[in-house]
């Protein structure tokens, strides 16, 4: 399976430090190695980052953490392919523009009895099963309407799409328009609220600890979801199969209750 790193906060932040641990999941402390990607939303706009070798041995990578770009949401994702060849049209995240909005998505699973008919307004460039889920999900979204809803009935529409989608295998996955962040868990998603008073934290991945309180302010509050946490001495939250939360500003606004 691959991994999925989504966070959204209330202001533009670095994820230097979880992407130290993360990228190290791509090949050197998982065995996650069929490329990697990660987008940053700046305003409107996106700034997205796609290689199909191993993040370990990237040079992309080594850009991205060299290169401290604040966004108040960013997914990342490193593959490991079960459907599709390693190429760059297969590297997540994937992104489209609806409703005026770049929105991008990133999925972890397998889905694979889901074969859905081509659509008006989206269609997978690639041939992986996550690609197809995506544009099928936004074509449903942009048939029902065509202009973005109230957040509210977005949520719920996508909760239900999720539960469709899910029925054909593995489905975690994270989507965000720049303004919020949707994290859909089938198996494993974990979550983490960091805000004042701020403590130090210890990476899984590498023996490397931050003091956040050092590099933030009191009004600072972020959200952090992985597939697996990332460090070893804070504590996260296990979302639950069939979950689905909304975070904005750093924390859940909007959580479904799930299914086993």
């Amino acid at each position: 399976m691959c991994q999925l790193l989504g966070m959204n906060c209330n202001t533009p932040t670095d994820i230097l430090f979880s992407f130290e641990g993360f990228h190290r999941r791509g090949g050197l402390t998982d065995h996650h190695a069929d490329g990697w990607g990660i987008a940053f939303f700046e305003g409107k706009g996106c700034r997205i980052f796609l290689d199909d070798k191993p993040s370990v041995e990237s040079a992309v990578a080594h850009l991205v953490r060299n290169y401290p770009i604040k966004s108040q949401n960013v997914i990342a994702h490193i593959r490991k392919a079960t459907q599709g060849e390693v190429n760059l049209a297969n590297t997540h995240p994937f992104m489209r523009e609806m409703w005026g909005q770049y929105w991008i998505f990133a999925h972890n699973g397998d889905l694979k009895t889901f074969q859905p008919e081509a659509g008006c307004h989206f269609n997978p460039v690639g041939s992986t099963d996550s690609e197809r889920a995506f544009c099928y999900l936004l074509e449903q979204l942009r048939s029902k309407w065509c202009s973005a809803p109230q957040l509210d009935e977005l949520f719920a529409e996508i909760d239900r799409l999720a539960a469709e989608i899910r029925q054909h295998g593995v489905f975690n996955f994270m989507l965000s328009n720049g303004e919020v962040l949707f994290a859909h868990c089938a198996t494993h998603l974990h979550y983490i609220i960091r805000q004042a008073p701020f403590n130090k934290a210890h990476l899984v991945d590498d023996d490397v600890t931050v003091d956040f309180s050092t590099v933030t302010t009191p009004h600072d509050r972020v959200a952090v979801v992985a597939t697996q946490p990332l460090t070893d001495n804070e504590s996260w939250t296990q979302l639950q199969p069939g979950q689905l939360l909304l975070f904005r500003d750093g924390a859940p606004l909007l959580v479904s209750s799930g299914s086993h």
